[in-house]
């Protein structure tokens, strides 16, 4: 199979899937893509590999189509409040809105196994140049409180850097619906219940930053953070 091929298994695995093909490989001694193959011809069963793929890309297509549609809708609600303020702010106050420029963040967290060891990453970009990088371990957990780590994280450092407004995404539907909710459906229960330490931290770092975008987008189109957090695993946990 061609490096190519393998990039695309890579792409379409899930990260369940990667994190038994690195206990493959290891354990067998084998190339991490043919181990990933042996993982993803038995997920695919009678039906094949080839089918599996053909699956996997139509279920990105679907993803990316969702998540097109929401944050076009979520960009439109921003430009109407943009525009509302426009309207009636004083004119310097336009302006300096209008100077505002916005930071970009991306994070992500795996658990391996799961639960087990944790490795984060983040990345962090300044519209001047400024980039920040985060691959840390971070303890024993499950991967959604690995994803949250990640970005309580990121959200750390753009406080330290002072940044005012920041769009963030991450492809954990998990943490973003429970970072998303309205105080409304946290008062009636919706979310997490064991992660509500968690979305309190994250939205107390939110108000010190002020305004604050997040969005869900699919995990092909977060390798930069993925593999700051596969990186992550890698290292050896500080000492205590």
């Amino acid at each position: 199979m061609s490096d190519t091929a393998d990039q695309q298994l890579q792409q379409l695995a899930y990260k369940t899937e990667r994190a038994a093909a690195a206990r493959l490989a290891a354990r067998q001694q084998l190339a991490p893509a043919q181990a990933l193959r042996q993982v993803l011809t038995l997920a695919a069963g009678q039906a094949g590999l080839a089918q599996l793929v053909a699956d996997r890309q139509a279920q990105q297509q679907r993803s990316e189509l969702r998540a097109q549609a929401r944050n076009a809708a979520l960009a439109q609600r921003s430009a109407q409040r943009q525009a509302a303020c426009a309207t009636s702010a004083p004119h310097d106050a336009q302006d300096s809105v209008a100077d505002v420029q916005v930071w970009q963040g991306w994070f992500d967290g795996s658990a391996v196994p799961n639960p087990g060891r944790m490795g984060i990453g983040a990345l962090l970009c300044g519209p001047q140049g400024q980039t920040i990088r985060i691959s840390q371990p971070a303890g024993y957990g499950n991967s959604s409180e690995a994803e949250y780590l990640a970005l309580t994280a990121l959200l750390q450092a753009a406080v330290q850097a002072g940044v005012t407004q920041l769009s963030i995404r991450g492809d954990s539907q998990v943490v973003v619906n429970d970072v998303n909710l309205t105080p409304q459906a946290i008062a009636a229960g919706q979310g997490a219940a064991v992660l509500t330490g968690h979305r309190q931290e994250v939205c107390a770092l939110m108000a010190q930053i002020g305004k604050v975008e997040l969005r869900w987008l699919p995990r092909h189109r977060n390798a930069a953070a993925d593999q700051l957090a596969q990186q992550a695993l890698k290292l050896r946990p500080p000492a205590p």
